[in-house]
Parts: C-alpha cells; structure tokens; sequence
C-alpha cells in the first residue's frame, strides 16, 4: 500500500460543509457564513500539512510462539522506530487477527526513540488465525486527514490441540516393546524413512551425499526400527468435539515422542503415514467435522500394533471387534455421557468426560 495523506469522513464532511457556507454567504450576501467556511479550509489546510510529511519508521510485529496449544498464551509485540528528525505524535497501529481488528494508540515518539507494545491474540479456537496485514495510521489532532502505511507481510498463528502425558499402550507383544536387542534380531529391522537435515551428533555413516551435493545442505537418512509397535490413532470426525481432538493428539503424541511408529486417521482422509509429534500436532489442529463413520477407515487400515479409537459414537466401539484380528490392542476411548458402551471382548473402553480424565483413566485401563 502506497502511503498517502486522505481526507477522513469527518474531513469530507468539513470539506462539503466549507463549500455550502461559501455558496450560502454569496447567494445571501452574508459574510458570516464565508467566514465559517474560510475557517473550515484553514483547518483542512492544516491537517493535510500536519500528516503529508512521510515519516521515517522501522516498524516490526512478531508473533510469538507461531504455533501454542488451545488455551496457551500467544502475543504479538510491535516495536516501532522513529529514524526521522523530528518527534511523532498521533500514531495508531491496526493489526487484523482473524476476522476482527486490534488497534493500539501509540504514545508519542520523540526523534530516534522506540516504542514496544505487546497484545494478546485468541488461542480459544483450535486452527489457523491469519495475523496482519499490519496497518500504521497517523491522523492529525482534529481527525481531519489521516496517512495509512502497510508494513510487513500477514503471517499464521497456528492453535494446536491441547495434549497431556500418557504412557504409551502396549502392544501385547513383549519383543515388540524393546524392538531387537542383540546382533541375532531379524534383519530388516532398521529401515529407512525420511531424509532430514543433518544435526549434531548425527552418525556421518547416515549422510546422503547426493541429497546434500543437490540442496547444499547436510541431509541424513532417518532410519527407524520396523519391529517395534506401531500405534495407529482413528479420530472420528463426525460430532467432532475439542476434547475427542485433544485425546487423539494425546494418544499420538505420546507413542511419537517415545520414539515409537504412530499413525493418525481420520474419516475426513488424514493419510495412513507414519509421522512424528509435530506433524500430529499441526494435522490435528486443522482437523474439522465431517461425515459419520470410520467403517471404511478401519478396513482400509493397516494392521499391527496397537489401535486407539476416539469417538463420540457409542455404537462404534462395536465396530471395531471387526478388525481385532488385526491388531495386537484395541482401545475405544470414548468421549461422551453416561452411560458409556459396553465393549465387545478384546476392546478395552476408556470413557471420559474431559481430557484432565484421560490420564488416570488411560493408566488403569
């Protein structure tokens, strides 16, 4: 946006009424009324002399942190510089978050000194909340005339799902639990899964010398152990409530962070891809309702380790004794009143009302 100095509505008003007085006091011979209107342009006059000089500004807004569980504290801090000669008074800073828009009245900058502000953003709703563009306004004492300036580029708050400590569940199978742990394990057991920037400490027998010669940057291979239990989390996404969100992420992000394989499914199409715990955070975090039920999903899922349903559906805990064969544990966590289902055998029903239940409950199951 080019900065220019523009009349405000209050301006245009002053102006319109400037030139009836003038026409009134011609037409009736009144000088009162050119008086009047002679008064109102001078203070136009004024206000366009007091906003036209361009002002020497750095101006900076960060958010921080870019991504904050539901209910975290996130701000943006302003800081704004004044690199002219002459001090600035008047200055407001309109900042869009979302759809609504936070204003800040500056104080007053003298020459060479800065001001830092900081102010809230909502983290109440789970998504993505556009911040900015960040628009600085300077208006003259009357609100005559203002001049507009945009400064930077927008960026995305990103609210994750809310998670707590849970102990990972187990698959059933002892071996599985420590994966191999002597030179006799079954060969195939490390396999390769992605290529990621080289970091401290990093064996250099795993560098990827074409990836790296290609991007300039030291790449690895991330190598991970096939033998240990994958724990696969199904979210059903119809009456999706933040709770069943935030005990599917808790679930994954406990296998994920232990080290262990964990995949995320939900009806709305989330892929069947291993994933670490950032990456089921931000997935999660854009999750929203979609159609009823995870039939289809659990016959298309892959089988092994352990599964974990969340879902508000009583009837679909049922569901899932169809692929117990499948899997090594079967859980329904199930988000919703009383009276929660009543599990078919080899389906272990966790029922919560709120996530802070989830723990004690997920560690007595």
């Amino acid at each position: 946006m080019r900065p220019t100095a523009v009349l405000t509505p209050l301006g245009w008003g002053t102006l319109a009424g400037a030139v009836v007085l003038y026409a009134a006091g011609f037409a009736l011979g009144y000088p009162e009324p050119v008086v009047l209107a002679t008064g109102a342009l001078l203070a136009l006059a004024a206000a366009l002399a007091w906003t036209a000089p361009r002002p020497r500004l750095e101006v900076h807004r960060e958010v921080t942190p870019l991504k904050v569980p539901r209910g975290d504290a996130a701000v943006a801090v302003l800081n704004v510089a004044n690199l002219g000669r002459r001090g600035l008074s008047g200055l407001r800073a309109q900042d869009r978050i979302g759809t609504s828009e936070h204003t800040i009245d500056l104080p007053r900058l003298p020459k060479g000194s800065a001001r830092t502000v900081s102010y809230p953003l909502p983290t109440g709703e789970r998504g993505e909340i556009p911040v900015g563009p960040l628009v600085l306004v300077r208006a003259d004492p009357f609100g005559l005339t203002r001049r507009v300036r945009e400064y930077g580029l927008p960026t995305t708050l990103l609210v994750r799902p809310r998670t707590l400590p849970l102990p990972v569940p187990p698959s059933g199978r002892a071996h599985h639990l420590e994966g191999p742990t002597s030179d006799n394990a079954p060969s195939g057991t490390v396999t390769f899964h992605t290529l990621r920037e080289y970091v401290v400490g990093d064996d250099l027998r795993h560098v990827h010398w074409r990836s790296s010669a290609r991007t300039g940057t030291l790449m690895v291979r991330q190598l991970i152990d096939a033998s240990l239990p994958t724990t696969t989390v199904l979210l059903d996404t119809h009456d999706l409530t933040e709770t069943a969100v935030d005990a599917a992420a808790s679930v994954a992000v406990a296998a994920a962070r232990a080290g262990f394989p964990v995949r995320v499914l939900t009806g709305a199409g989330l892929p069947d891809t291993r994933t670490d715990a950032d990456t089921v955070l931000d997935r999660l975090a854009l999750v929203s309702p979609g159609p009823g039920g995870v039939t289809e999903v659990l016959r298309m899922a892959r089988g092994g380790g352990s599964l974990v349903l969340v879902t508000g559906d009583p009837s679909e805990a049922g569901r899932v004794a169809g692929v117990r064969r499948r899997f090594d544990r079967v859980i329904c966590v199930y988000v919703g009143p009383e009276p929660g289902p009543t599990g078919p055998p080899g389906v272990t029903v966790v029922r919560i009302t709120s996530l802070e239940e989830l723990p004690l409950l997920w560690g007595a199951r």
